[in-house]
């Protein structure tokens, strides 16, 4: 294999989840791309239908027709194919569960999230050179912001955030056994504060402690908050690919969340990663892309706030290097 390829390095060894519902029309463009992957074991998991939506019944089943007459690979084949409808927060959090009992470690996709081909490969590889880092709980293939690219020398192929991605994803049974859907202990963790070693400005602390609030009362039909709450109690990272290895096809009136994406994201090319990777040698958050990713999630829970007390902060800082300079000058000069 030449150096810096895109070409896929070995056949893949890794399992993929797959999470859909009703649309076959992206499904169709995910499950291609899974299809050329070719995953040795491929486990499907469909919520049921709701009874409100006429018509719906169908459209679940033509999705799962779909999928199991067109797995043409040598392929063991698991499938979770609800009777009645969970909704998101119980279908998707049940599905990875299921996952996760059945493998160490794998891949998850639901039917929006197409990935170019180096995805697979780039999770498989960095499962397993962290597969007992217990600092890192999940891998990313989603990175839609321009501010990531391999810029000022930088190059390395992936980052550490806190912030939790899930459109295309990889994680560990070691971090997912840490999962709660119903947050049993965010009444303690907010008491003790637990949550703020990740979110240090009193506004997103703010936004998150409204968020959570509202999934430990079961207000939100959800589950990816949670699994946000987790990782931060962990005090563990997301580990995000440089390069943009998957994209959004989900916009739309049929979506459950994302019926509008900004501009940004819906407009992002998708990228494939060179391999060999080139891998940092620390794992440390990178607080200067974090800045972007927050800007984007917390614009309407106060970003001009976050702003202000990080400035703050820098000056702050400012501050004190001076005065410790005044110090050291007056130390060298005989004035101490």
């Amino acid at each position: 294999m030449n150096q810096n390829s895109s070409i896929p390095p070995s056949p893949l060894n890794t399992a993929v989840l797959f999470l859909v519902f009703n649309r076959l029309d992206t499904t169709k463009q995910v499950f291609r791309a899974i299809r050329e992957a070719k995953p040795p074991r491929l486990y499907i998991a469909s919520d049921g239908a709701r009874e409100t939506k006429e018509g719906e019944s169908d459209k679940v089943n033509e999705v799962r027709e779909y999928l199991i007459s067109n797995i043409d690979w040598d392929c063991e084949v698991n499938t979770l194919f609800r009777d009645n409808n969970l909704g998101c927060k119980y279908a998707v959090s049940g599905a990875i569960d299921w996952f996760f009992k059945n493998e160490e470690m794998g891949i998850i996709l639901e039917d929006d999230c197409l990935p170019s081909q180096s995805f697979f490969w780039f999770c498989e590889e960095l499962l397993e050179k962290y597969r007992d880092e217990h600092r890192v709980s999940s891998i990313s293939g989603s990175n839609p912001f321009k501010y990531a690219d391999n810029i000022n020398g930088e190059e390395e192929s992936y980052f550490f955030s806190k912030y939790n991605r899930i459109w295309g994803w990889a994680s560990w049974r070691r971090a997912w056994s840490h999962y709660d859907v119903h947050m049993r202990v965010w009444p303690e963790a907010k008491k003790r504060k637990s949550h703020y070693v990740f979110f240090e400005s009193k506004a997103e602390r703010e936004s998150m402690e409204n968020i959570y609030q509202q999934c430990y009362e079961g207000k939100i039909d959800t589950w990816d908050f949670q699994w946000s709450f987790t990782k931060s109690l962990m005090m563990s990272v997301t580990l995000v690919s440089k390069k943009n290895l998957i994209k959004n096809i989900g916009e739309g009136v049929d979506a459950t969340h994302t019926h509008h994406l900004p501009k940004e994201i819906s407009d992002s090319r998708l990228e494939n990663v060179s391999f060999p990777l080139k891998h940092p040698k620390e794992i440390i958050i990178d607080y200067n892309k974090d800045l972007h990713t927050m800007k984007y999630r917390f614009d309407k829970f106060g970003i001009l706030k976050y702003v202000k007390e990080i400035i703050k902060k820098v000056l702050k800082k400012i501050h004190l290097f001076n005065e410790m300079k005044k110090i050291m000058y007056s130390f060298s000069n005989g004035k101490i």
